[in-house]
């Protein structure tokens, strides 16, 4: 009897569940048409209901049924493209923060000292709780919440450092602070903010510790490196090239290279900053109205050559800014073949946002008309991706990239030796200064990059290696600070 009520109570559940789907599918307008395209979705519903059924009653061993929805939403999607996408629960928080590159935190980069077992202060963020609470770089965080720092597990103490000091804005977090060079030590309250990452950086750093945006003073030609397309990036970009003018700005270095993309409107924003008409990027989609976007002349920074970096990682929001300025020739495009994905991505919340869908429902075209997304199959010898100007292309080798991501990174955390002088050769990037120099000076040439320069080249990875673009491991380097 029992058997039969717990059969009569999950045909129930099964029934529910199916009308649930079922009337979800039909409210979203994914069913327009005809009585028969209902019945054909019922009876597919019914298929994942009863299979669904048989696999939580009738298994060997009991199934968590989380884990069974979350697989068979993840095996919808494989048969779509590797942009598409499901966010669960637990990973929800982390995939916000890589789009907006925003969080609850206290404002510090740290270090963990392996020798003293504490966390070092690398730098307060200016404005933040830990900065107006007056942590100085070289203090010591030694407990957070009456936590010991050197009783973190072996291995994992900046992970569990950043998961303690991050939270929700308004929420109190205590710290331990010991005193840079003496054995003072302080408990300090902080209250969590809102921490938001600046997306346009310098190549190297001013005394006071901000970003130094003129990369040559003799030539007077600016640099900014884009490390997302987030909501503020256009602000902070149109910020710096202002700075910039008023340094009497020549000409400009935009490097993209390793930059994975982001948000459609920041890469438009971007494109618009630099172009006074024209077509910057247009969007077509099977249930959306096509859009295309032209430049506006309002806020235009123009009178000056241009250089937009890119690399074989450089994607999507990246690879419609340097379309657009290649398109327009405002821009020459140096260093090598961009990553190739020409699809936009929608994130859909589920479960009132508890978990999400990041869905492909839309492909974008460069101005020109080109093609920029590369297919499963595509050959090298297709057309996709941007690529370099004619004359321009300058390719690492898979030492020099790694070289350059360790370099880069020394350099970003010039806190922790500020004596540190690079002696890396980026030949991209004096690629781009030799261009802009002969552009200013008159004597500017173009020339193929030397074979040797040459040899070990490493073809650009197929689309259906990584998951998605915002996916790729792309700092193959460990930093050496985080941010909490």
């Amino acid at each position: 009897m029992k058997y039969r009520s717990e059969s009569v109570l999950w045909a129930a559940t099964s029934a529910l569940l199916t009308a649930a789907i079922f009337m979800a599918t039909v409210s979203t307008g994914v069913a327009k048409a005809q009585s028969s395209d209902d019945d054909e979705y019922y009876e597919l519903m019914r298929v994942f209901v009863d299979t669904f059924q048989q696999i939580d009653r009738n298994y060997v061993k009991e199934v968590d049924k989380r884990k069974l929805i979350d697989a068979a939403v993840r095996g919808m999607l494989s048969e779509l493209d590797p942009y598409s996408n499901y966010i669960a629960p637990d990973d929800v928080d982390k995939f916000t923060e890589a789009i907006t590159q925003k969080f609850g935190g206290v404002g510090i980069r740290v270090n963990f000292d392996d020798k003293l077992r504490a966390l070092e202060i690398i730098t307060p963020l200016p404005g933040s709780p830990a900065y107006k609470a007056g942590i100085h770089s070289g203090d010591r965080i030694v407990e957070i919440d009456g936590k010991p720092v050197k009783e973190f597990e072996l291995g994992k103490e900046m992970e569990k450092a950043i998961e303690l000091l991050r939270g929700e804005p308004g929420e109190e977090v205590e710290v331990l602070v010991r005193r840079n060079g003496t054995d003072e030590e302080e408990t300090i309250k902080l209250v969590r903010d809102t921490i938001e990452l600046e997306t346009a950086l310098g190549y190297s750093h001013n005394p006071d510790s901000t970003w130094d945006f003129m990369i040559d003073d003799e030539h007077k030609i600016g640099f900014a490196r884009l490390t997302h397309f987030t909501d503020r990036s256009a602000a902070e970009l149109r910020e710096v090239l202002k700075s910039l003018r008023k340094q009497d700005m020549k000409g400009f270095i935009l490097d993209l290279r390793f930059n994975p993309g982001g948000q459609l409107r920041a890469a438009i924003d971007i494109s618009d900053l630099f172009i006074e008409k024209g077509k910057i990027v247009s969007v077509e989609g099977r249930n959306r109205r096509d859009d295309s976007w032209a430049a506006k002349r309002f806020g235009t920074f123009t009178g000056f050559p241009m250089v937009v970096l890119i690399n074989r990682y450089s994607a999507s929001a990246s690879e419609i800014v340097s379309a657009c300025l290649q398109d327009h020739d405002r821009a020459v495009v140096i260093g090598e073949r961009s990553w190739g994905k020409g699809s936009v991505q929608n994130v859909i919340d589920l479960e009132n946002g508890h978990s999400a869908l990041k869905l492909t429902t839309a492909s974008y075209q460069r101005p020109s008309g080109k093609n920029i997304h590369r297919f499963p199959n595509a050959k090298e010898s297709d057309v996709w991706g941007v690529s370099p100007n004619e004359g321009f292309e300058e390719k690492f080798s898979n030492k020099q990239m790694r070289e350059f991501q360790i370099d880069r990174g020394k350099r970003d955390n010039h806190f922790l030796d500020s004596s540190y002088e690079s002696d890396f050769e980026d030949t991209q990037l004096q690629r781009a200064l030799d261009y802009l120099i002969g552009e200013l000076t008159g004597e500017s040439k173009k020339e193929e990059a030397p074979e040797e320069e040459k040899k070990e080249e490493k073809p650009a990875p197929k689309a259906d290696e990584k998951e998605a673009a915002m996916n790729v491991p792309f700092l193959l380097v460990p930093q050496k600070s985080n941010i909490g």
